[in-house]
C-alpha cells in the first residue's frame, strides 16, 4: 500500500531528531523511577519477588517491542499502530486500532500531569493541586509547539535529571547496604519470601508490564527520524532494555531495604502506595525522600510531555487520511510541529487532568482506566505483524515462525492483562470501542453516499 499523501498545503514533518532524541522521547514517556508509585502493590502481590517481576515484564514487552520494529520498516510513519494496522489490516482495523490508541494517549498524559500537581503541590501546598497540574500542561504544551527539536532537548535535560536521581539513590541505598546489611535474603528479590509462588509473579507482571507503556511513542516518530526506519526500529528495543534494567535495579534494592516485609505490605494496601519512599526514609533520611519526590513532579510533567507530542502525530495521521477532522493535518511551517493536533490533543488532556485534580477520587478513576486503550492496540498490532508477514507471505520463509510465533506470544501477554484489567477499565474500553465503531459505521455510510 502507498504511503497517504498529505492533504495540500499541509507542510510535511521534517525529519531532525537523531537516535538519541528517540531514546529521550521513549524513556521520558516511561520515566526511569516509574517503579516509585507501584513498589508496594507489586511486593505485595509477588510475595517480594519484585525484581524477577520487572525481569519477567521487560522479557513480554520484548514480544511487543519487537512487533514494532518489524512494521516500522513496512510503514515509517506518523501514527504508529494507527497506520500498522490500516497498512496490514485494512482502513476499518486501522481506524479501531487509531481511536483505541487515542483514548490512551488522552489519558496516560493526564494522570502524569496529575502526578505532577500531587507532587508540587504537596511541595508548596499554598498553591492548589489543580493550578499547578494546570502549569504543567501549558508549560509542556508550549515547548511541544515550539518545535520537536525544542521540546527533545529540553526532555533530555529533564531525562539526565531523572537519572541523576535514580544514581543517588542506587549510591545511597549501596552505601545503607554496607553498613547495616539487608533487612532480609540477597535473593529474595528474584526468589520471594516464603518460597517461590509462580501464580503470584504472574500475577505482578499483569500490573508492572503497565510501566512499560511509554516506549511506543518512539514508533509515533517515525517520520521525524533522521535515519530512517532502521534507527526507530533500534530505539524501540534499547529503550525497553534500558528501562529494563533501571526498573529491576532500583526495584532490588528497595525490596533490600523495605521495613515492612511483603506479607506485612499484603495486609495494609493503604501503606503500599508510599512503600517506596518509606524504603528511602528508612535507609538514607528525609532528604532523598524530598529528593525523588521533586524529580518525580518534574519527571511526570515530562513523561506527559512526550504522550502528548505522541498523541499529536497520531491525531495528524489519523486526519491526514481523512479518518478525523483534515485542519488536524496541518503542519506549521515556522516549527514544523502538527499545531492543531498538539493543541487538541493538550486540550482534552488538561480538561481531564484538571478534573480529576478536583476531585478526591480523581486520581483513583483515571488510573483505574487508564491503560485499556493501548492494550487493545498492542493487540492489533501482533495481528498485524501475523497478517502482513506471515498470512501474506512477506515475509522469507525461514522468518515465517518469528513473524508468526513472536506476535502469537506477545498477543497472548496483551490478552492475559486486558483480562486482569479492573472492571471499571474493561466497561471504559467497550464503551470507547462501541462509539469508534460507530463513528466508523458512519463514514462508511457517507463515502458509500459520496461514490
Amino acid at each position: 500500500m502507498a504511503a497517504p499523501s498529505p492533504v495540500a498545503g499541509d507542510g510535511a514533518l521534517r525529519r531532525t531528531l537523531s537516535f538519541r532524541d528517540l531514546v529521550v522521547y521513549g524513556l521520558l514517556f516511561i520515566a526511569p523511577m516509574a517503579p516509585v508509585g507501584v513498589f508496594g502493590t507489586l511486593s505485595a502481590k509477588a510475595h517480594g519477588a519484585i525484581a524477577l517481576v520487572y525481569l519477567v515484564a521487560t522479557a513480554a514487552m520484548a514480544f511487543t517491542a519487537y512487533s514494532y520494529a518489524q512494521m516500522v520498516r513496512v510503514a515509517p510513519r506518523a501514527g504508529s499502530v494507527y497506520t500498522y494496522a490500516r497498512v496490514a489490516l485494512g482502513e476499518g482495523p486501522g481506524f479501531v486500532a487509531g481511536w483505541m490508541a487515542m483514548l490512551d494517549y488522552a489519558l496516560i498524559p493526564a494522570v502524569a500531569y496529575l502526578f505532577s500537581g500531587i507532587a508540587l503541590h504537596a511541595l508548596v501546598p499554598a498553591v492548589p493541586q489543580w493550578v499547578w497540574t494546570a502549569i504543567a500542561v501549558v508549560v509542556t504544551t508550549g515547548l511541544n509547539l515550539w518545535g520537536v527539536r525544542a521540546a527533545a532537548l529540553a526532555g533530555f535535560l529533564v531525562l539526565a535529571m531523572e537519572l541523576a536521581v535514580l544514581a543517588v539513590f542506587v549510591v545511597s541505598a549501596a552505601v545503607a547496604l554496607a553498613q547495616d546489611g539487608p533487612r532480609r535474603g540477597w535473593l529474595s528479590p528474584l526468589t520471594g519470601e516464603g518460597g517461590f509462588a509462580p501464580g503470584a509473579v504472574l500475577g505482578a507482571v499483569s500490573v508492572a508490564v503497565l510501566s512499560y507503556l511509554g516506549f511506543d511513542a518512539i514508533a509515533a516518530f517515525a517520520e521525524e527520524s533522521a535515519g530512517g526506519s532502521g534507527k526507530v526500529a533500534r530505539a524501540v528495543g534499547t529503550c525497553l532494555a534500558v528501562a529494563g534494567v533501571l526498573f529491576a535495579v532500583q526495584s532490588y534494592l528497595a525490596a533490600l531495604l523495605a521495613p515492612m516485609s511483603p506479607a506485612a505490605l499484603a495486609a495494609h494496601p493503604a501503606a503500599q502506595g508510599a512503600a517506596f519512599y518509606d524504603t528511602v526514609d528508612a535507609a538514607t533520611g528525609r532528604w532523598l525522600h524530598d529528593l525523588v519526590a521533586a524529580s518525580k513532579a518534574i519527571g511526570a510533567a515530562f513523561a506527559a510531555l512526550a504522550g502528548q507530542a505522541a498523541a499529536g502525530r497520531l491525531l495528524f495521521a489519523m486526519a491526514r487520511d481523512r479518518r478525523l477532522p483534515s485542519l488536524l493535518a496541518k503542519v506549521d511551517r515556522g516549527s514544523g510541529v502538527p499545531r492543531r493536533a498538539v493543541l487538541s490533543s493538550a486540550l482534552v488532556t488538561l480538561i481531564a487532568a484538571v478534573w480529576a485534580a478536583r476531585r478526591d477520587d480523581g486520581l483513583d478513576r483515571l488510573v483505574s482506566v487508564v491503560d485499556i486503550g493501548a492494550l487493545v492496540a498492542f493487540g492489533l498490532l501482533h495481528v498485524s505483524v501475523i497478517a502482513w508477514f506471515g498470512v501474506r507471505g512477506r515475509g522469507e520463509r525461514v522468518g515465517l515462525v518469528r513473524h508468526v510465533v513472536v506476535p502469537l506470544l506477545g498477543l497472548a501477554v496483551v490478552i492475559a492483562v486486558i483480562v486482569e484489567a479492573s472492571p471499571a477499565a474493561q466497561r471504559v474500553g467497550g464503551v470507547w470501542l462501541v462509539a469508534g465503531l460507530g463513528v466508523l459505521a458512519v463514514q462508511r455510510a457517507v463515502a458509500r453516499r459520496a461514490a
